[in-house]
Order: C-alpha cells, then sequence, then structure tokens
C-alpha cells in the first residue's frame, strides 16, 4: 500500500510533518491550499480515519502510525485556534499525487 507525507503550516507559523498509511489524503487536501483550522482538521481525520481503516482491511492490524499522526494534528489544531489564520498543505510526498488531483475532494 502506497504511503505519503504531507507538510503543513499552522496559522501561528509553525511546520508539521504528517505521515499517511495510503494516498487517500490527496483526496482530501491539496497542494497549496489554505485551510480554516476546523475544516483542515475535519478533512485530515477523515483521511487518515479512512486510511487506517484500508490499512486494517488490507493488512488485519490497525494502523497507530496514522492515529499519531492525527492525534498530533488534533493537539497542533487546539492550539492553532487561538491564533487568527489558516493551516496551509505545504507539500505531499509523492508529489504526482497532486498532479492527479489538483483541487483536492471535499
Amino acid at each position: 500500500m502506497p504511503e505519503m507525507t504531507f507538510d503543513i503550516r499552522w496559522p501561528n507559523g509553525t511546520v508539521q510533518s504528517c505521515y499517511s498509511p495510503s494516498l487517500v489524503i490527496h483526496d482530501h487536501l491539496a497542494t497549496g491550499v489554505d485551510y480554516a483550522v476546523d475544516e483542515f482538521l475535519r478533512r485530515a481525520s477523515t483521511a487518515l480515519t479512512i486510511a487506517a481503516e484500508r490499512v486494517k482491511e488490507k493488512f488485519g492490524f490497525y494502523c497507530s502510525s496514522a492515529v499519531q499522526t492525527l492525534d498530533a494534528i488534533e493537539t497542533a489544531a487546539a492550539h492553532a485556534r487561538t491564533t487568527p489564520g489558516t493551516v496551509r498543505v505545504l507539500s505531499m510526498t509523492p508529489p504526482s499525487v497532486h498532479a492527479a488531483n489538483p483541487g483536492g475532494k471535499p
């Protein structure tokens, strides 16, 4: 199952590198796009939950790294809500995924 990393910048300028055990994240987020904190959290949470479920279906075990990533994102989002601004998706690796879905699906 292909894996993916994506880098984001929180409203306070902090950059966070995140992991997804599947490419499903590109269906919910797009590189170079700014999202309101709650919208970003909703999209990332949906994508990481789907990714973890796909790993469980395929390999028979739950993906703890997806859960850890989601926990880290939720913690950062709680702090980010106090800072005006948006979350920006800086990059996705492999980058060719973004070219296949430049708008990102909601």
